[in-house]
């Protein structure tokens, strides 16, 4: 699930940015911490002139693979093609169905559509925002090939859940890490509980690269050896084309980059954790919660907060307020993908998957990157207590 930040028609873009106190995300903070690695990095790669897979792209594959613990990674050109390509290698295709949420970036169901599946979206648990595993159960039917569970704003899933519908319909099962690197749920690392894991290394995510990006994690060895091969055309040797596949390559220079970031990657997730538990803290402290739906965070689950989103009435008033006092927010997601035109062949209205839709209206996301300093997220909290304070908001 690529992330793309998106601006609302509430708060403007080109308005956005030029006001606000301090960035929604701050990527160039974080360079200025890795820079000499950084370019070093890249000079190396240019120096080797090979662009394409090969060695730092290995090294890369196999560090992800014991930093997840999966018994193989295979790297690809974005998040999105790791979720084509894993049902690419399972064999999804037309008339059959695949089971996921509205509530995810379009690439999660874009997938399933390009390769003439159907889609078929079930409903949101309130708390966490990720799929309702009584409602994945309702979906099955005879033509259900997976299932695409996603960690949203890195949260992974109710697995357990997910897997028990999985194994009792004969499902595979294609998580969506794309924002959950690092992630785990009850002890195991987002990406190794399903059939395969898809990550992206957008540069927006808690591992981002200098561009597009992703990598697919599995524990099945005549997966890996597909999805090596789909990725480079269909051919597991050169020209020699035994399946149909694709061009999804991962560049060198993305690898390096990626691999001077890697090893940063735990502190960086403390950090978000830090700041997360900060957030909490204020929001309790200036009295908030009964205004303000915190992130759930399971028992057992390690949240990595590639997204801090919270749930508010009146969220557009909200934010249209806080971008006059020069706080950034974002919303993920302003629209359900049920309700896109994109799917309106699928044949769902309004009202028909109710607390997807009620998300999509009342969730909000406040900055929450690693070098955020205190000030700055009490700055953002003091504002939405000051919103919530106005005779304008006491009045709705």
């Amino acid at each position: 699930m690529d992330t793309e930040v998106l601006a609302s028609p509430a708060v403007p873009r080109s308005e956005a940015a030029p006001e606000a106190l301090f960035p929604f995300l701050d990527l160039k903070a974080q360079f200025q911490t890795i820079r000499v690695a950084m370019l070093a990095a890249i000079a190396a790669v240019m120096e080797s002139q090979h662009f394409i897979l090969g060695p730092e792209v290995e090294r890369l594959e196999e560090e992800i693979k014991r930093m997840t613990g999966a018994h193989f990674a295979v790297s690809c050109a974005s998040g999105s093609d790791a979720l084509v390509l894993s049902l690419m290698a399972l064999g999804v295709g037309r008339d059959d169905e695949v089971i996921t949420t509205p509530f995810t970036f379009g690439a999660t169901a874009g997938a399933i559509s390009r390769l003439g599946a159907r889609p078929v979206f079930v409903d949101i648990d309130s708390e966490t925002f990720n799929v309702d595993g009584r409602e994945l159960a309702r979906a099955v039917t005879s033509k259900t090939k997976a299932i695409i569970p996603v960690h949203l704003f890195g949260l992974v899933a109710d697995m357990e859940s997910v897997m028990a519908v999985a194994y009792k319909c004969g499902a595979a099962v294609v998580e969506d890490a794309a924002q959950s690197l690092g992630a785990s749920y009850r002890g195991e690392a987002a990406g190794t509980l399903g059939t395969t894991g898809c990550f992206s290394f957008f540069p927006s995510k808690n591992l981002g690269g200098a561009g597009d990006g992703g990598l697919i994690t599995t524990n099945r060895a005549d997966l890996a050896i597909r999805l090596k091969a789909l990725r480079v055309h269909g051919a597991p040797i050169k020209y020699q084309y035994e399946m149909l596949g694709i061009n999804s390559r991962l560049d060198a220079l993305q690898a390096a980059i990626l691999r001077v970031k890697l090893p940063y990657l735990p502190a960086w997730t403390e950090a978000r954790r830090r700041n997360a538990q900060h957030y909490r803290r204020l929001f309790t402290e200036y009295d908030l919660l009964a205004h303000v739906q915190m992130p759930a965070e399971p028992d057992g689950c390690i949240h990595v907060y590639n997204q801090f989103s919270i749930r508010v009435k009146q969220r557009d008033a909200l934010r249209r307020y806080l971008h006059k006092c020069g706080i950034p927010t974002e919303i993920y997601y302003p629209f359900p993908l049920h309700l896109q035109p994109a799917y309106a062949f699928l044949g769902y209205r309004s009202g028909d998957l109710p607390r997807a839709e009620a998300a999509c209206r009342e969730v909000v996301s406040l900055p929450i990157y690693p070098e955020l300093k205190p000030d700055q997220l009490e700055a953002v909290v003091s504002a939405i207590a000051a919103f919530y304070a106005t005779s304008d908001f006491k009045g709705e």
